[in-house]
Order: C-alpha cells, then sequence, then structure tokens
C-alpha cells in the first residue's frame, strides 16, 4: 500500500533548517500513524542496521517478529508489520507508545512530512491529511527528524532512494523475469541480510556496499 502525496502538499518544500508546523506535541499516546498503515513503512538499511544493533536481534529473529517482505515496484524490500484487527505496529505497547522511539526508523521519524526527490537529492513537504492531531506548531525540520549526523543521513537516504531507481529502470529495460529476482536477492542479501560491523561507521559500510552495486549494474548494463 502507497500513501497518496496529494499536490497541494508539494507546492511548499522544506530544507533541514526550515521551519514547518509538523509538532504533536509528544503524540501523547495517540499512536494513529502507528496503525493501519499497511505495508508502506518500508525500511532501509539503516533502519534495520539499528534495530539489530539496538535489539540484539538478527535480520531473519526481526524477519520473524516485526518485518515482512513486499514488492516495490519491482523491488522487494522489507517493511513494518502490521499485526491484529486493528493492524497495530509489533512495536506499539499496550499504552500505545513506541517502544523502539530513540531508534525508531526514517519514515516514522520523518511522520507527517515526506520527501520529494529531486535532481539527486531531495526536499521535505508536510502531508497535510495524514496526521489527525489538531493545532500542530512549528519546528525545525532537523530538531523534528532527531537524527544524529542529519547531513551524512541525508545523503545516504538520498543515495538509496536513486539507487532504487536505478535498478528499477534497469529491470523495465530487460524485462527478465530470472534477473529480476537474483538481483532483488542480491540486494536484500548485501544490503540487510548480510551483518554490518556495529564498531565501524555504517554510512562508510554503505558507501562501500553501494560502489559494489553500482559496478554490478553498470557491468549489467554493458551486458545488455
Amino acid at each position: 500500500m502507497e500513501r497518496e502525496v496529494l499536490a497541494e502538499d508539494l507546492k511548499k518544500l522544506y530544507k533541514a533548517g526550515d521551519l514547518v508546523k509538523a509538532d504533536c506535541g509528544g503524540c501523547q499516546g495517540c499512536s494513529a500513524c502507528c496503525q493501519g498503515m499497511g505495508d508502506s513503512i518500508k525500511l532501509d538499511p539503516l533502519d534495520v542496521y539499528r534495530l539489530e544493533t539496538n535489539l540484539g536481534l538478527t535480520f531473519e529473529e526481526l524477519m520473524n517478529r516485526h518485518m515482512e517482505l513486499h514488492i516495490t515496484e519491482g523491488s522487494i524490500l522489507p517493511n513494518l508489520r502490521m499485526q491484529g484487527t486493528k493492524e497495530r505496529c509489533t512495536f506499539l505497547n499496550e499504552e500505545g507508545r513506541c517502544v523502539v522511539h530513540g531508534f525508531r526508523p526514517g519514515l516514522c521519524r520523518l511522520f507527517p512530512l515526506g520527501r520529494y526527490y529531486e535532481e539527486g537529492g531531495f526536499s521535505y513537504y508536510l502531508q497535510s491529511q495524514e496526521c489527525p492531531k489538531k493545532n500542530k506548531t512549528k519546528i525545525k525540520v532537523g530538531k523534528w527528524l532527531d537524527m544524529p549526523d542529519l547531513k551524512k543521513y541525508e545523503e545516504f537516504a538520498a543515495a538509496w532512494h536513486f539507487l532504487l531507481k536505478d535498478i528499477r529502470n534497469l529491470l523495465e529495460e530487460n524485462q527478465d523475469e530470472q534477473l529480476t529476482k537474483e538481483l532483488n536477492m542480491y540486494v536484500l542479501n548485501l544490503f540487510y541480510t548480510k551483518p554490518y560491523d556495529s564498531g565501524v561507521d555504517f554510512f562508510a559500510q554503505f558507501e562501500e556496499r553501494l560502489e559494489q552495486m553500482r559496478k554490478l549494474l553498470s557491468v549489467l548494463r554493458q551486458n545488455a
């Protein structure tokens, strides 16, 4: 399930230092955005790495308890699992509070903001119809995201987005079912299931894997 982007929301774009009316005042156990989200809360490699590191769980253990795989625009990616009659996130406690809030995934940090990608980077926009809480107050985008090394994180988020776009373009050009299957499994292994060294900067490790992936895509294009 993909969340609809309203054209009206894209009329005003923001950068990390801009003020945006997104602060929900701690949400106070509202948890409306943690229920009924289908498979829309996609997890990037950093999200999974932080969950693994802070919870002491492997990728396989997270898959058993908190994640599932879905195909999105040709790519097989993990997303947060919703469960029960109310389709609640598995990380919600009985009081409707997030038990992984300190290391919550990037899309959870972002909400109710979204990212608008262009020219190798992105801007932020406010999803005006997503959060039901009234009387939200202004806050700097960067403070709302509450992400350490925000500049590195933004570079990572852009690189990941455009890598997936490059992969989609390659697969659409080739229309090869076997290649699609093998490339998806390669991406899952390289960026998700292959362990990262917790004693080494994540972003540096991601860059090494990103370069490896780009070289493979270059070879595949040449052989197409």
